[in-house]
C-alpha cells in the first residue's frame, strides 16, 4: 500500500533559501508543507497542527533541533529526520537516542532528502498498518514489563512508557523472542527493512534510549541484555 497524499510535514531551517528549497520539492511531490525559521515558531505548530512528519535543523537561533524533537517525542510517533552541519558521530547518536528516525548531514541534495521523507513515511504507515493487525499474541507480560501490540502501549509495573515506533518495534520484537538472543543486523533489518552494515551505530542508540525510558542500570539491565558480540536478548 502506497502512502498517501497530501501528508502534512513540518520543515524547520533558519536557512531561508534551504527551508524554501525542499518546500518547492514537497510540495511537487504533493505534500503540505508547514515552514518555520525558529524553535519558538516550530513548537508553536507543533501543538496547532496535526502533522505526519517533521524535518528539523540542528542549529536553530533560539531552540535546538534536539529539543524540538524532545517536546515532539513526549506526545507524538511520527518520523523526524534531523538536518545538521555537523559530522560527528557522537551528533547523530544523540539524535537518534532522543527519538530522531533519520539524521541528514549538509550539505545534501534536496532529491536525498525527498527521498528519505518518502522512506520514513512509507515505514510509518507500513508499521501503524501492523500493529492493526490481529496476531495470536498481541500482548507479552515480562515479569512486570506489559507490551500490548494492539493497543500499541507499553507499561512497567503499572506505568506507561511512551514509545516512538521504532522504539516499540523494537522492543516488542525482542519480547516476541524472548529467552533467544537477537542481533543488531537482525533488529536493523527487521525494524527498518533495510540492509545492516557493519559500524552501524543506530540499533545501539536506539536500545540505549529504551533502556533510559525503562530505568535500566547501565551496568545491570534487567529486561535487555548485551550479549556482547552477538546482540541483545530479554530473558523469559
Amino acid at each position: 500500500m502506497d502512502i498517501k497524499l497530501n501528508e502534512k510535514i513540518l520543515i524547520v531551517d533558519d536557512e531561508k533559501e534551504i527551508a524554501d528549497l525542499l518546500e518547492v520539492y514537497l510540495k511537487n511531490d504533493g505534500y503540505e508543507v508547514y515552514k518555520c525559521y525558529n524553535g519558538v515558531d516550530a513548537l508553536a505548530c507543533i501543538e496547532s497542527e496535526k502533522l505526519d512528519m517533521a524535518v528539523l535543523d540542528v542549529m536553530l537561533p533560539d531552540i535546538d533541533g534536539f529539543h524540538i524533537c524532545q517536546k515532539i517525542r513526549e506526545k507524538y510517533f511520527y518520523p523526524v529526520i534531523m538536518l545538521t552541519a555537523k559530522v560527528e558521530d557522537i551528533d547523530k547518536i544523540q539524535g537518534l537516542t532522543i527519538g530522531a528516525d533519520d539524521y541528514i548531514t549538509k550539505p545534501f541534495n534536496p532529491l536525498e532528502v525527498i527521498a528519505r521523507v518518502k522512506t520514513q513515511l512509507r515505514r510509518y504507515v507500513r508499521y501503524n498498518r501492523q500493529t492493526q493487525d490481529m496476531e495470536h499474541v498481541t500482548e507479552h507480560d515480562i515479569r512486570g514489563l506489559v507490551i500490548n501490540k494492539e493497543k500499541h502501549k507499553c507499561q512497567m509495573y503499572g506505568r506507561e512508557i511512551a514509545l516512538t515506533p521504532i522504539e516499540f518495534s523494537i522492543l516488542w520484537y525482542l519480547c516476541d523472542h524472548k529467552g533467544k538472543v537477537v542481533s543488531s543486523e537482525e533488529l536493523f533489518e527487521t525494524v527498518w527493512g533495510e540492509k545492516y552494515f557493519d559500524n552501524n551505530n543506530t540499533v545501539m542508540a536506539h536500545v540505549g534510549r529504551l533502556r533510559e525510558k525503562l530505568h535500566e542500570p547501565a551496568r545491570n539491565p534487567k529486561f535487555i541484555k548485551t550479549v556482547w558480540g552477538v546482540g541483545y536478548t530479554i530473558e523469559a
